[in-house]
């Protein structure tokens, strides 16, 4: 069944237009307490991230869900994981999360964690776009439902990240400089750093509601580079708004991506024994990890891109390790969604663990030349049927001989082919790339 609302990570939309606007997510908040209450006494976590319009959003969904006889737990601003955390450990129904991750703060979001901190199951999010549709109903008043504070949630979640790592481990001696974005991690991040014995120095941790991902975080990763270099730092640490993914900046100030992050934390795994199958990659995956995965022995399989695909092909494959290059990494050895936090001491970790430099460690993946080519088209069949396009696209694979690869895949958004080719020969795959796009133009006109 088609969803209206849903997509694949939540609800999310420019703020004030629907359906994110606060008579949406009253309705939204009584739905969800509706469809969860079906299952038993309504028990659900709200939080949030540090974007104005959460606090309007919050009380909204507050007013719904009461309304729908659900108990609701607030807890402020706090990681998206750290919700999809407390939702298991305090036994609720659910979880919801308003925000809108790593976009500004003129949008803002939805996401739902079931109470074992996984996504919602698709017939739950079917039944509550149902209720969406039909009249808003009350409870009789001995039934509505009653509305908390959890004041210690930030002290939980910290314990439960510092818990990822060995007991008595210590980073003493590690200069960190890490940027929260002015998002959901500013408070728990630079807790957990320090109480594990780094040297932090923090950026972006004051948000005012407006700055949200404003030139800052793992979306805008030059402010964090030059605070590295010039605090002599050993490496940097960005995380988006809502907590959920992460990237790094070693000590010379490159940025070192999701690919390379999982890289180190899959060979690290590996090496001790404990990695229990493969890696789950997406189709942007660079085939350098694929190769440097391979050179270990070490099975990969790409998912669609987003991390709710890496996450479902993760639980039909039993394994514990997956991510994006943007930076979403899961590791279900210690939890059940993608943390930035978590996954960032995964990292440290495995260089404490080899005695090495993030610079250093990094370099055993060696990220292949990747060219993108984007031929806009205009509407009718897709370029990527036509039968020569599938020739040579099947050809220039060929050629390749397994050490690259070629993707052609259209636009979701826009009347566009996009076309990747990646390969150790950046002269070879530039050519490849532009004589695929320049058959996809001819096809189309």
């Amino acid at each position: 069944m088609t969803r209206k609302y849903f997509g694949t990570d939540g609800i999310r939309g420019r703020v004030g237009e629907y359906p994110i606007t606060p008579d949406f997510m009253l309705k939204l908040g009584w739905a969800a307490g509706m469809a969860f209450r079906k299952m038993g006494a309504c028990k659900v976590l709200v939080g949030k991230d540090t974007r104005i319009s959460g606090y309007m959003f919050e009380s909204a969904l507050e007013a719904g869900l009461t309304s729908a006889g659900a108990d609701v737990m607030l807890l402020g601003p706090m990681p998206t994981p750290a919700i999809a955390y407390l939702s298991r450990t305090f036994q609720a129904e659910a979880g919801i999360v308003i925000s809108a991750s790593h976009n500004p703060h003129d949008d803002n979001g939805i996401k739902f964690f079931s109470g074992k901190g996984t996504k919602l199951p698709d017939e739950l999010e079917l039944m509550i776009e149902e209720l969406l549709d039909t009249p808003m109903t009350v409870v009789e008043s001995s039934k509505i439902g009653k509305v908390s504070r959890i004041n210690d949630a930030s002290g939980r979640y910290i314990e439960f990240c510092k818990s990822s790592v060995p007991t008595g481990t210590s980073f003493s001696g590690l200069k960190i400089v890490l940027d929260c974005a002015h998002g959901a991690t500013y408070k728990v991040a630079p807790s957990v750093f320090r109480e594990l014995g780094a040297e932090v120095v923090v950026l972006s941790a004051q948000p005012n509601g407006l700055n949200i991902n404003d030139n800052c975080g793992s979306t805008h990763m030059g402010q964090l580079q030059a605070a590295v270099l010039a605090e002599h730092a050993d490496l940097g640490i960005a995380f988006d708004g809502d907590g959920d993914r992460v990237l790094m900046v070693d000590h010379t100030g490159t940025i070192v991506d999701g690919d390379e992050l999982l890289f180190i934390i899959a060979r690290d795994l590996h090496e001790r024994g404990k990695l229990q199958g493969g890696v789950v990659g997406t189709l942007m995956s660079n085939l350098g990890l694929e190769l440097a995965l391979a050179d270990l022995a070490i099975p990969f399989v790409r998912a669609n891109v987003g991390d709710r695909y890496v996450i479902a092909d993760l639980l039909e494959r039993n394994w514990l390790v997956g991510g994006e290059n943007s930076g979403h990494i899961v590791c279900f050895n210690h939890t059940t969604t993608g943390d930035a936090i978590i996954a960032a001491l995964q990292v440290l970790m495995a260089l404490k663990m080899r005695s090495e430099g993030l610079a250093q460690s990094r370099q055993a993946l060696r990220k292949c030349p990747q060219v993108l080519i984007n031929v806009r088209f205009g509407g009718g069949a897709s370029p990527l049927d036509h039968p020569s396009v599938k020739e040579a696209s099947e050809r220039v694979t060929k050629a390749m001989a397994g050490r690259g690869r070629v993707l052609l895949r259209k636009s979701g958004t826009e009347p566009l082919v996009r076309v990747m080719v990646e390969g150790e020969d950046e002269k070879q795959v530039r050519a490849y790339a532009e004589e695929l796009a320049k058959l996809v133009t001819e096809v189309s006109a």
